[in-house]
């Protein structure tokens, strides 16, 4: 806090890397990482999915945080998104991450999944407020790693790289 009450705290996307690991299955048609200005900086991720409808899906989500190399941080969650998405309330943690994408994602649905995944300009405002307003973060640099699997393979990864300063 600094002497008028509001948070000092500076935070920021640094990066993206989105990786397909079965192409004939999905394959990202794009995957970056958008600077507007120095305070401004979006994601946008649209994966292809060619062989749906997709009916059986897990997530992973882990969170790393950087000491010397990234270092698992707090959470390691792996949940079958079918009956997720069915009852978001099922999994606080998982959900806690879910809101970040509402309004600008067309995850919203249930399963089957019958369309491409689409996140759309994902402002780091957005994001970072919630990550210290919501529930408080110490500061450093963080890694979301998210896996997606599908028919029990893996298929995709999405990591998305931030600091907190």
């Amino acid at each position: 806090m600094n002497f008028w009450g509001k948070s000092s705290r500076a935070t920021k996307f640094t990066n993206v890397k989105c990786t397909s690991f079965a192409k004939e299955f999905a394959d990202f048609e794009y995957c970056y990482l958008k600077s507007i200005n120095r305070s401004y900086k979006y994601v946008s991720i649209r994966l292809n999915l060619f062989k749906t409808p997709v009916t059986k899906v897990k997530f992973n989500g882990a969170l790393y945080k950087r000491y010397n190399g990234y270092r698992p941080f707090m959470y390691n969650i792996t949940v079958d998104a079918c009956r997720f998405l069915k009852d978001p309330t099922s999994n606080p943690v998982i959900n806690y991450l879910f809101e970040f994408s509402q309004g600008y994602s067309n995850i919203n649905g249930t399963c089957p999944i019958n369309h491409d995944i689409i996140i759309d300009k994902l402002p780091n405002g957005f994001v970072f407020n919630r990550i210290t307003k919501v529930l408080p973060f110490p500061e450093g640099d963080y890694k979301l790693a998210t896996h997606w699997i599908a028919y029990d393979t893996y298929k995709a990864e999405v990591s998305i790289y931030g600091s907190l300063t």
